[in-house]
């Protein structure tokens, strides 16, 4: 085969390569193997100019004329890469690594083109690693835009870039050790982490497509994230890479702003009181969105029956009403909060009021040197290091009541316009909150204190149901209103759960509420079913409002007519729940398996008009199940309608959660984004089970010599349950009941222990409905003292009904024994 003219006297590339600057080599070879294009760098590399080489064979670049172009340039394949020995034009051999891309044009015409990318230096021209290598590979980490995170076995966070820094608005040293839901509580996050769990079992990659929501602007950013492996030499995979970037934009900070809009109806504005509300402003923007707020109002406050006053110029006297740093005797140390400054005129705050906007400053602002001379309390600016700062007024309508302050320092990023925005955000809707309390101060405060005291403050002790609730209070000028949730223990391990809203708001409707839960409870005492618990509190609301209807005509919703309820037995040993409803959302269930349902109840007409029935229905809960119980407050947000708010409800449900906190907070997240205009009760519950180590039965005849056998029976029984010490009383209130149960009741006759945790409860069954009543015995009687033997006997006892019969019960604690 022909070559190429050569000169073997001739080495330029050898001569000058320690000066040689790294450079790329290209060329162009058609579909028949001919060189078409031919680059400066291709004459650099192997000496030949292009007019020497296009228009040849490119075989005859080959170092070994054995070779063929279709050797190292597959047919078929779009791309290619590999090793190829070429012949300089002096005459020595190379081997670049060529990478070799088929390109085809809108005409049909193909060709490949082929790259060599030549590094400079001896030592890579050697194929030696780079000094500077190692440093370069921790600067691209480091200082890469994407958000990137490594996450060991434990999916803990080892180390994080620049980029997620600034993202999360949290330094590498306060995330490392936490997960990423305890770094960023998101549902997001929680997928992201069981797709990370993947990836540590599996060894694949996974990727997350997810958070889109619209910002400030009205555009939409979302977060792709790629999960990789990070395997040890022995290929075992010791941690996960994170890496994500904004797929739609810049996002800089877009997390953390929607973290803190979702935070914001959560968490300002529950309470109509001023200072309270002031302090949830700068505990929600910091760290999140600032390294300190302030929020200042005004001294003294306008009242609610006063002129709203607009913008206000000149100096301006304010009272520090709340202060948040993440610095310890940071900003908060120069006034504390309670007292008083004048912001001097053309000071930024001053600027503020009276223009009645915010803005955003540099240190190096003129007007914040300027205020930073005159007033001694802003030098903090200087002396924290704080470099970007926003001033933005607290406004509710045409109200000036104050202003915040918001400021960064050194570590962190400036303030950009979308952070004025949600400054701006942030501030509103605590001026709505601060403007309420300073209206009707007296009256909330009463109302509320009254709610919160007829609201249970914790949970009774029992063993069948894991509970958590929330409870936010209507964010309107109308104020508090009736709704309220209560846990009830009932005989036999069983617990009830109510949820209930009573009409109107005000002084009347929380006192209505404590009636009916006083009721509900005194009802519920007596082992009333539900149809007949709500038919004796739908009698309760009639005399009430007749009582009321006399005093107050007018009144709003006289003795609470219009009242919803729903009240849920669950039985631990059967795994049913009866249910009722007057008028009140059905509840919604998630069983284990991971379907989600309301279930079927019928409606019932609410409390208070009388004459209408209510049914009961059951349904079988397996151990595991979540019941959420809520009020309509919930459903009822202004930018959605009920099937939308139903459907995001049982979304938010459905999610798997650690703990029931986590679902109750994931719901009102889901469903409230500012404060409700109607109170929200939430009740959420986990179901557990008596096992059959748990719960023993035996039928027993209707005969007095069977007194000793059941007697036999609970000692063996509670000698495998190793509770012999109690075997003395629980004999004696065994034989009293079954003796009872014989000689005033029916058979058949049911014998029933139940062991939970450090309670024993004795049941007898039988088929008589007339309930028992204990007496005094007299001195020469014979009977009469078995009830009074357990009543002293038992911790508590009672008689429930059933649809045939009754039970008699008695429950002992077990503690001391």
């Amino acid at each position: 085969m022909e070559q190429l003219p050569t000169s073997p006297g001739e080495r330029p590339e050898e001569t000058d390569a320690s000066s040689q600057r790294a450079y790329t080599a290209t060329a162009t070879i058609n579909e028949q193997g001919i060189v078409t294009e031919w680059s400066e760098g291709a004459t650099r590399l192997l000496g030949y100019v292009s007019s020497e080489v296009v228009g040849l064979p490119a075989e005859r670049l080959l170092a070994d004329a054995a070779d063929g172009a279709a050797q190292w340039i597959p047919p078929g394949r779009e791309r290619w890469s590999g090793t190829v020995a070429l012949r300089h034009r002096n005459g020595h051999r190379l081997e670049p690594g060529l990478l070799a891309h088929r390109w085809t044009s809108s005409g049909g015409t193909a060709k490949w083109f082929v790259v060599c990318a030549v590094p400079g230096g001896p030592a890579a021209l050697a194929g030696e690693p780079l000094k500077e290598l190692k440093e370069l590979k921790e600067w691209a980490f480091t200082q890469s835009p994407c958000f990137l995170a490594i996450f060991d076995a434990e999916l803990r966070l080892v180390q994080a870039n620049d980029g997620m820094e600034r993202t999360l608005s949290l330094t590498e040293a306060e995330m490392r050790g936490l997960r990423l839901p305890e770094i960023a509580p998101d549902p997001v996050s929680d997928e992201t982490e069981r797709r990370m769990r993947l990836v540590l079992e599996t060894g694949e990659p996974q990727y997350v497509d997810a958070f889109v929501r619209p910002t400030a602007a009205g555009s939409e950013h979302g977060w792709a994230a790629s999960l990789a492996p990070l395997r040890d030499p022995d290929g075992r995979v010791r941690a996960v890479c994170l890496a994500a970037h904004d797929r739609v934009g810049a996002g800089k900070g877009v997390r953390e702003r929607l973290h803190l809009q979702g935070d914001v109806a959560a968490h300002i504005g529950t309470a109509l009181d001023s200072a309270r509300t002031a302090q949830e402003l700068v505990d929600v923007a910091v760290p999140r969105l600032a390294d300190f707020a302030v929020v200042d109002l005004l001294e003294p406050l306008p009242r609610g029956d006063e002129p709203a006053p607009g913008p206000r110029a000149g100096p301006v006297t304010v009272t520090r009403t709340a202060v948040r740093s993440v610095l310890e005797g940071g900003p908060e140390s120069r006034v504390s909060v309670g007292g008083t400054t004048v912001y001097p005129l053309l000071s930024p705050p001053a600027e503020c009021l009276a223009a009645g906007r915010g803005a955003v400053y540099g240190a190096g602002d003129p007007a914040v040197a300027r205020w930073a001379e005159q007033d001694a309390g802003a030098a903090w600016i200087g002396e924290y290091g704080t470099h970007s700062m926003m001033v933005v007024p607290v406004r509710a309508g045409d109200t000036t009541l104050g202003v915040a302050l918001f400021g960064r320092q050194l570590h962190r990023e400036p303030f950009q316009p979308e952070d004025l925005w949600l400054a701006e955000e942030l501030a509103q809707r605590a001026a709505a909150g601060i403007h309420g309390a300073v209206r009707q101060p007296r009256e909330h405060t009463t109302t509320m204190t009254l709610q919160r005291s007829l609201l249970p403050h914790t949970l009774p002790e029992q063993a069948a149901l894991e509970i958590a609730t929330r409870y936010l209070p209507a964010g309107t000028e109308a104020g508090v209103g009736g709704d309220w949730f209560d846990v009830i223990p009932l005989s036999g391990a069983r617990v009830a759960l109510v949820v209930g809203d009573v009409v109107g708001h005000g002084m009347r409707a929380a006192a209505t509420m404590g009636r009916l839960r006083t009721a509900v409870r005194t009802l519920a005492d007596v082992d009333l079913p539900p149809d007949e618990l709500l038919t004796h509190l739908d009698d309760l609301i009639i005399h009430l409002s007749a009582d009321e209807g006399e005093q107050d005509p007018g009144g709003e919703a006289a003795g609470g007519i219009g009242t919803t309820c729903l009240y849920v037995v669950y039985d631990p040993v059967t795994r049913r729940c009866t249910l009722a409803r007057a008028g009140h959302p059905p509840p919604a269930v998630v069983s284990p398996e991971g379907s989600v349902y309301l279930v079927d109840v019928p409606a019932g007409p609410p409390l208070g008009l009388g004459g209408l029935p209510f049914e009961t229905a059951e349904a079988e809960l397996p151990e595991g199940s979540i019941i959420a119980l809520y009020t309509d407050g919930l459903l009822q947000p202004r930018e959605r309608d009920i099937d939308d708010a139903l459907d995001s409800m049982l979304a938010a449900l459905y999610r798997p959660a650690n703990t029931l906190d986590t679902v109750c907070d994931r719901v009102l997240t889901a469903l409230l984004t500012h404060p409700p205009d109607d109170d929200v009760a939430l009740l959420v519950a986990r179901t557990r089970a008596l096992h059959a180590d748990q719960v023993v039965v035996w039928d027993l005849s209707s005969d007095p010599s069977v007194v000793g056998q059941a007697r036999r029976y609970t000692t063996d029984q509670l000698a495998a349950w190793g509770l012999e010490e109690a075997s003395f009383v629980t004999e004696l209130l065994v034989s009293e009941l079954v003796t009872n149960a014989i000689r005033y009741g029916q058979p058949p006759i049911q014998l029933r222990l139940i062991h939970q945790n450090s309670t024993l409860i004795c049941e007898v069954s039988d088929s008589s409905s007339t309930a028992p009543h204990m007496r005094r015995a007299r001195t020469f009687d014979e009977g009469g003292r078995g009830l009074l033997l357990v009543a002293q006997l038992a911790q508590r006892w009672g008689t429930r009904p059933a649809a045939v019969g009754k039970t008699i019960w008695a429950e002992q604690s077990l503690v001391g024994f």
